[in-house]
């Protein structure tokens, strides 16, 4: 993904799913000069820092129940 996609999703009132791994993710912050997201992983609820790159929006929007 790019970085300038990654900040559409942040500011975006929608929640659109992103995948990282094939995991849904819910990203959090942008550390651009790192070039890396922090995201929270919507399986387990844990917080890892990405690669914006290894990220993949589906073009779902994610339905929480």
């Amino acid at each position: 993904m790019q970085l300038e996609r990654v900040y559409e999703i942040l500011k975006s009132p929608d929640s659109i799913e992103v995948l990282y791994n094939n995991i849904p993710v819910w990203i959090d912050d942008v550390d651009e000069a790192r070039k890396t997201a922090s995201v929270r992983l919507l399986t387990s609820d844990e917080k890892i820092d990405v690669p914006i790159n290894s990220l993949i929006e589906t073009g779902n929007d994610m339905t929480f129940q």
